[in-house]
């Protein structure tokens, strides 16, 4: 016990001799950033190189000058105030199911943790955009509106609601990750 002890003290105080290297003449050459790590209009960027690796928040390069909005990439949190898609509330989807509307309403119910929702939620982007005015895509977080997704049977994410604007008509309901084309062929054809 005792020459375990002498040697953990002896690492601690650094009088140890070190060993030799194994590969000899190893050099460290620096390794140049690439362009997008010194260009600041191309991302994120590091806050400084060597101890910290914490990414700064930086503008979106999409955002409007009124709606600037530290956004951090990698924070898992994808829903941004320039988005197409917004997010909204439980009783702001019942007042949009309920009122009167002359286009179809597609809600998404998604988690900022769940991957899936991550990669349907650029499909749902690219469908806002090419049905802008022939649609409404709002999103709920499950987190954050857990009783209401509770009673609009939400059990596996992304889960997505297609509402008509005919009242009469039943919604239809999908769940998982499901292809653009099947969406545009529920909205186009079903709705």
């Amino acid at each position: 016990m005792a020459p375990a002890a002498a040697f953990l003290s002896a690492c601690a105080a650094g009088s140890l001799p070190r060993a030799p290297s194994l590969i000899p003449g190893r050099l460290l050459l620096p390794v140049p950033l690439s362009p997008a790590r010194w260009d600041r209009s191309r991302g994120c960027s590091l806050v400084s190189v060597g101890a910290s690796t914490r990414r700064a928040p930086t503008l979106r390069r999409n955002a409007s000058a009124e709606t600037a909005v530290p956004y951090v990439p990698g924070s898992g949190k994808y829903i941004a105030p320039d988005y197409l898609v917004r997010k909204v509330s439980a009783e702001e989807v019942q007042e949009l199911v309920r009122g009167h509307r002359k286009v179809p309403l597609i809600v998404d119910f998604y988690a900022t943790w769940c991957g899936p929702c991550v990669q349907m939620a650029q499909d749902i982007e690219m469908l806002a955009v090419e049905y802008e005015d022939n649609a409404l895509f709002v999103k709920v977080d499950t987190d954050d509106e857990y009783e209401f997704a509770k009673d609009m049977q939400v059990r596996g994410l992304p889960t997505l609601y297609f509402f008509s604007p005919d009242q009469n008509k039943d919604a239809i309901r999908t769940e998982g990750l499901i292809p653009m084309d099947m969406m545009r062929n529920i909205i186009d054809n079903e709705l």
